[in-house]
């Protein structure tokens, strides 16, 4: 069974349409990557799932259920980590984290699980305002955490954490995507490519993408990145065969790309020799997600 299902929606703010007939499905040990620019409808969509705002067109499922019904059982399938993350700044951590718990009638032995689970137990005994941002980031996921939902929606999750609380933070949502189902949004492309398996890239309200990370970097461009003895013109390399785009990255480093299957490796060496050009290093890339965003969001 599919956890989130949309099909057809619409959601129109007066005469501007923010989402104009969204359709997929998400279900168990995904981890999807929601990606779109400012203004796209990632936070109206979000909001539908969740059941905060209706569609006005369009079925939406939870976990079987109408997700536009209001019900307060789908809720209890649902942690939600906003990006803002709003907090009680005067409460203590423990004692924030046992009133989310009773707000959701869930056994308050649950608050040391996620503190554990999130890192939190250095910092537990403090008030919320005391923390650092990082660390308010770990109490909202924790909130979110705390009745053990099925599904997981994340907002910008690892705002303000430094590198070795990334490290941490990653592995757990990679830990948590084994069996439930997470949709990660974030403006950090490096974030989705570590984290998420799948990747939907949404754009004036229209998905322009909906495949698995792989599937989307496989079936672009071939990327090469290569280094030449000497400066050269960007004319030089137009006669290489398939080439549709060079770029210079640094003084004789060239960025290739080609438009075939085929290894290009060779026909790159070939044509240097017969240039009378050396090559000192070559490497063949995957285009990265910031690319395929770019291309996909014009």
């Amino acid at each position: 069974m599919n956890r989130i299902e949309l099909n057809n929606i619409q959601k129109s703010y007066g005469t501007q349409k923010v989402l104009d007939n969204v359709s997929f499905h998400i279900g168990k040990g995904e981890i999807v990557g929601l990606l779109g620019p400012n203004g796209a409808g990632k936070s109206t969509l979000m909001k539908i799932i969740t059941g905060y705002i209706k569609p006005d067109e369009g079925v939406v499922k939870v976990m079987g259920m109408d997700a536009t019904s209001g019900s307060l059982d789908i809720k209890k399938h649902i942690g939600y980590l906003p990006e803002h993350n709003p907090l009680y700044l005067d409460m203590y951590v423990r004692e924030y984290l046992a009133f989310v718990a009773s707000v959701y009638h869930t056994d308050t032995n649950r608050v040391e699980h996620v503190i554990t689970d999130t890192g939190l137990t250095p910092e537990a005994h403090k008030k919320i305002g005391q923390l650092s941002k990082g660390y308010r980031q770990r109490v909202g996921l924790a909130a979110a955490l705390i009745h053990d939902p099925d599904i997981l929606i994340l907002d910008e999750p690892t705002t303000g954490l430094d590198p070795n609380q990334l490290v941490e933070i990653r592995q757990l949502i990679k830990d948590l995507g084994r069996d439930k189902t997470l949709i990660l949004s974030s403006h950090i492309m490096q974030e989705v490519e570590h984290l998420a398996d799948r990747v939907l890239i949404i754009n004036k309200g229209m998905i322009m993408a909906d495949e698995s990370l792989k599937a989307l970097q496989a079936g672009q461009q071939q990327i090469i990145e290569v280094e030449f003895d000497v400066r050269i013109e960007r004319e030089f390399l137009d006669n290489l065969p398939y080439i549709s785009a060079a770029e210079n990255i640094y003084d004789h480093i060239w960025c290739l790309a080609f438009e075939t299957q085929d290894d290009m490796r060779s026909a790159i060496f070939d044509f240097a020799q017969e240039q009378g050009v050396k090559i000192l290093q070559m490497r063949q890339k995957n285009k990265n997600l910031e690319q395929l965003f770019k291309e996909l969001t014009h």
